[in-house]
């Protein structure tokens, strides 16, 4: 470059220069919004690519989802089979009797139930009806009665017991005890 006379290395330098320049404007101007763009739209593939795999986690819980729910729709049919519907005090009585024919107690007298709205919650798609149960037994009886009453049958409830001996000096007991149960309204 040295032999070059002054004019022709003026004129190379110069075409150097603009040469770099016009490389550097084309990156400018060109190169770089292109990238800037391709890196948007690749955040953007990616963001779409997250939605795209949440909808589909969406959609596989949306399947195990309805499954779980016949699961518990067919539970509850299940267990509404043994809820007092129709004629209540019928099935109070029916239900009572047969179960207590598998305990040691005596129940001479089974109360006439009164229906009413649920006192628990309020809005509850079910009616309750109370009824009131006295009779006799033994005080393990009557406790194992209580017990695997309210165990068989979880939508009934005792809600009031009191006891007494039946004669002084003898271990057996008269009870009294308020029952309430969930009635399933007639559809």
């Amino acid at each position: 470059m040295k032999k070059l006379p002054q004019a022709k290395r003026n004129q190379l330098i110069f075409v150097i220069v603009a040469i770099v320049a016009a490389l550097g404007m084309i990156y400018f101007f060109l190169i770089s919004p292109q990238n800037q763009e391709k890196s948007k739209l690749l955040a953007d593939a990616a963001a779409t690519a997250s939605k795209l795999e949440a909808i589909k986690k969406t959609v596989q819980q949306a399947d195990a989802s309805a499954k779980k729910a016949d699961e518990v729709m067919a539970q509850l049919n299940q267990t509404e089979t043994d809820i007092a519907t129709g004629d209540v005090f019928a099935w109070t009585y029916d239900t009572i009797r047969r179960f207590k024919s598998n305990y040691k107690i005596e129940l001479p007298n089974i109360g006439q139930p009164v229906q009413s709205d649920v006192d628990i919650l309020a809005g509850f798609p079910y009616k309750q009806i109370k009824f009131t149960i006295s009779g006799t037994g033994y005080f393990h009886d009557v406790g194992k009665f209580v017990s695997d009453l309210e165990n068989k049958f979880p939508h009934i409830r005792v809600l009031n017991i009191s006891m007494e001996p039946v004669e002084i000096n003898s271990e057996k007991l008269s009870f009294r005890m308020e029952i309430a149960a969930l009635v399933k309204a007639n559809t």
